[in-house]
């Protein structure tokens, strides 16, 4: 029944002068991921529409979910502006929708088209009562109904629909600049790589594997997150750095005291992302903090880690709860991948009593004690990278090799 998809866009109309750059941008990344697919794009001012012809809405729903910069999009009927043919779709979409429950409804109409005599609320009343007359156990309720039909009038058609569908929303991939995320195997860093891509930034990511201190199968979930990464770039890749991090985790077990490990580690991190980001023409570091959760995400350890960089840090997660995190992992399909139990660099030897408050003169006096440039100059020269794609799994767990040998 339904023939088409109609799509609006989201906040490009706050871009002022700038706003067709990012439609633009938008609409050629929507031709691209429909270009599989036996459909018709039709962009207009306002919208969108997609013509299925054989092609199933849920197709098309699937990959617009996969698209920044979209408010939202519906499933369309479209007829011509005559009140018997707008009233029998009307009947048909409330019947396939209702399954034949008592419910209630009202209809929204938006006269786009001005030279229609009728005003929009004179086509809500005449349609009323024709779609009332002809349907049992129906009633109208204008403030709470079960069911919204809504129908807008234009010049080229009448559109019918009964559902505002939620995109992701933010701007398109790309137009934002681009940024190096710190992703691990956990939960939080591949949301913040999502959220960070919602609103326009381009991503890369960055691992750092301790193989054999942790298993391979952490560098594989990794691999495997950012393929689910991956469906939300513009052209289903993104570039993945893996840092050998071995020879410097064994010196800061060495060298640094336990209750600083992890503070000089994220800090060595964030030198090595900083160069990796320079390298890749990245402007910001993304991290997948969020304030207070553990020892080296309060206020004072998040500013101890993070002067060791003049690069901008963005953390998206800063300000959110552990469940609203998981919420979102579960929408991107990445909560699955992030639980299984293997542990990285950062998870592997967590110190019984990590300090909470680290002083930068601390941190400083721990790194004094061996020549880390040596070994951050050794992990940012032997850095191997790989393009992940979304379409095509990597699998390094049947190499049975290290990881450096795999990629």
């Amino acid at each position: 029944m339904y023939g088409y998809v109609m799509v609006r866009y989201g906040d490009l109309s706050l871009k002022g002068r700038n706003k067709n750059i990012f439609k633009n941008t938008l609409n050629n990344q929507l031709r691209f991921k429909l270009s599989e697919l036996d459909v018709k794009i039709e962009f207009q001012h306002d919208l969108i529409y997609i013509e299925l012809g054989n092609t199933l809405a849920e197709e098309v729903i699937k990959v617009l979910e996969t698209i920044a910069g979209f408010s939202s999009y519906s499933k369309v009927v479209k007829t011509v502006y005559d009140f018997d043919k707008i009233s029998e779709n009307a009947l048909a979409i409330i019947k396939q929708e209702t399954k034949e429950r008592v419910t209630t409804f009202k209809i929204e109409t938006k006269r786009a088209d001005k030279s229609v005599p009728l005003t929009s609320l004179e086509i809500t009343q005449q349609l009323s009562k024709k779609i009332l007359s002809q349907v049992n156990n129906l009633l109208v309720d204008v403030h709470h109904p079960e069911m919204t039909l809504y129908i807008e009038v234009r010049k080229d058609a009448t559109y019918l629909y009964v559902n505002r569908i939620p995109a992701i929303g933010g701007f398109p991939v790309s137009m934002g600049g681009k940024a190096m995320v710190l992703l691990s195997g956990g939960i939080d860093s591949p949301v913040s790589a999502f959220l960070a891509m919602k609103k326009g930034l381009e991503v890369e990511c960055i691992h750092f594997e301790s193989t054999p201190l942790t298993s391979i199968e952490s560098a594989q979930k990794v691999i495997d997150l950012t393929e689910k990464l991956a469906k939300f770039a513009p052209r289903y890749k993104i570039k993945l750095h893996m840092v050998p991090f071995r020879n410097l985790h064994e010196q800061l077990m060495l060298h640094v005291n336990e209750t600083y490990t992890i503070t000089v580690m994220r800090r060595m991190m964030y030198r090595i992302a900083t160069e990796l980001a320079i390298k890749n023409n990245c402007l910001a570091i993304v991290s997948g903090d969020s304030i207070g959760q553990v020892a080296s995400q309060t206020l004072e350890s998040m500013n101890v880690i993070q002067v060791v960089t003049n690069h901008l840090i963005i953390r998206p997660l800063a300000t959110y709860d552990k469940m609203e995190i998981v919420k979102i992992a579960e929408k991107i399909d990445t909560l699955a991948i992030s639980i299984k139990p293997f542990s990285d660099c950062c998870t592997v030897y967590v110190p019984k009593n990590p300090i909470i408050k680290p002083k930068i003169a601390f941190a400083e006096k721990n790194e004094a004690q061996f020549d880390y440039l040596a070994f951050i100059e050794e992990a940012v020269a032997n850095t191997k990278t790989v393009i992940i794609d979304a379409n095509s799994h990597l699998d390094i767990l049947s190499k049975g090799l290290v990881v450096s040998e795999c990629i």
